[in-house]
């Protein structure tokens, strides 16, 4: 775990929005914490050629990515050369001095580029290297991602690097090991690298690849043409090469009597955060975040307080952001914000509902009543469907969630987007489906 100077990390500040007025035995206080990073994430994102910055510009950073390398991967034959191109791509926006590994996935993994169980050093002469690998790569065999995961954290974890990130393509189902496998095999990875997971084509299973995704604090997403999926890639690398910050938590500290109830980040997208909570001290926990850039997400925090008196007042929680060390202690980022409570009998007070509360708590609805009524559709219940889907169109149109809406119109015809009056489509494509079950988890922002 790396221990960070000023210089190169990002300065960090925490926002909270709340109603901290309670009626009188009201227990329940609900914030969105909003954390930016600014002045960090300048390298590699949104930069055509990354790595002509110098090696000492951005942190020490490995990368390894994962290519399904199994036999459906020939059917068509566009899937494979579209992944070797992707990958060519994703190679050419590795920075200058980043460590990488190419892996073939199937039923084993195995190490396409360097090889040795070591990893490559970003340059001129490897990135060519390890494109001229790629030619070798060819389709045959199963599936068991869990293996390659294994893989890639051994790899990644070879080096001394401060950001371990790994890029995961699949095109099928995990059938050559048991969903126990995979699981375990992302228990021994999480916290370890982050990784982002793409499923290219219709035949690969939505569930799985989010779960990856959400297990490794990563992104999911589908790439239904293979022909797109080069520019993905870019993209995602760039992302990663922007990352300065790795392993930050969301500390969370409440006075004796107060009981968290749930963490998730609402933005920008909605991940449950309340399981993954390690104790860091005496009424003190922390939530992981992942690596951080340049960006901004927005956390929901519930807490319950002990009921107090009219006019009496408390500190709910105290937020900060952390960098836990190996050794206990953990590196504070510098930046906290307060959740209050305060009771009082002004009605109008105490019922009001802050706008990020509100606007966060139909964003996460939103994302569970699209699963919900994906699954109804799948199990052939219409009536649940309709009901469930016609309830998520409601609420992308109430929030301004265009995107979300527009992938639903692609599964149901809106009769009436604000009542959510909504009729099943006979014929759906299974890419719309797949792509509006990935993205339900996608948000829009409180309009300021």
């Amino acid at each position: 775990m790396a221990n960070f100077s000023k210089s190169n990390v990002p300065q960090f500040s925490v926002d909270v929005y709340q109603n901290e007025y309670l009626p009188d035995g009201g227990r329940e206080v609900s914030a969105i914490v909003t954390v930016t990073a600014t002045g960090g994430g300048t390298v590699g994102t949104g930069v055509s050629a990354p790595h002509l910055y110098s090696p000492g510009q951005g942190p020490d950073a490995a990368v390894a990515i994962m290519v399904d390398c199994s036999g459906s991967m020939d059917y068509p034959p566009t899937k494979m050369r579209g992944a070797r191109e992707a990958t060519a791509a994703a190679i050419d926006a590795v920075r200058d001095g980043v460590h990488f590994t190419v892996i073939d996935g199937t039923h084993v993994a195995r190490e396409v580029y360097p090889g040795g169980g070591r990893l490559a050093v970003a340059d001129a002469t490897t990135r060519e290297q390890a494109k001229q690998a790629l030619r070798r790569l060819s389709a045959g065999g199963g599936t068991a991602i869990g293996t390659w995961l294994r893989l890639a954290d051994r790899l990644l974890s070879s080096s001394e690097v401060a950001i371990r990130h790994g890029i995961l393509l699949t095109d099928g189902r995990n059938e050559h090991e048991s969903p126990e496998d995979l699981k375990a095999a992302l228990d021994s990875c999480a916290g370890r690298f982050t990784c982002d997971a793409r499923g290219v084509g219709t035949d690969w299973e939505v569930k799985e690849v989010t779960a990856i995704a959400s297990a490794l604090l990563g992104t999911a997403d589908i790439v239904a043409d293979p022909a797109g999926l080069a520019g993905d890639f870019t993209q995602m690398m760039e992302t990663a090469m922007g990352k300065e910050v790795a392993d930050v938590a969301l500390r969370l500290w409440t006075p004796l009597g107060t009981e968290i109830k749930f963490v998730k980040q609402v933005a920008p997208t909605v991940a449950e955060l309340t399981d993954r909570r390690t104790e860091a001290g005496p009424r003190a926990g922390d939530y992981p975040t992942g690596s951080w850039g340049d960006e901004s997400r927005d956390y929901h925090v519930c807490v319950e307080v002990p009921s107090a008196g009219l006019g009496q007042e408390m500190l709910a929680a105290r937020v900060s952001l952390v960098i836990p060390q190996p050794d206990g202690s953990a590196q504070n980022l510098g930046a906290q914000g307060l959740v209050r409570a305060v009771w009082t009998d002004d009605m109008a007070a105490s019922t009001s509902i802050n706008p990020q509360v509100a606007h966060y708590t139909g964003q996460a609805e939103l994302a569970q009543v699209i699963q919900q009524g994906l699954d109804a559709r799948k199990a052939g219940d219409v009536d649940g469907a309709t009901a469930k889907l016609g309830r998520a169109v409601q609420l992308a149109s109430a929030s301004g969630n265009a995107d979300t809406a527009k992938l639903l119109a692609k599964v149901v015809d809106v009769v009436d987007a604000a009542a959510g009056t909504v009729r099943l489509k006979a014929k759906v494509e299974e890419a719309d489906e797949m792509t509006l079950e990935t993205r339900s988890t996608k948000t829009v922002r409180v309009k300021k």
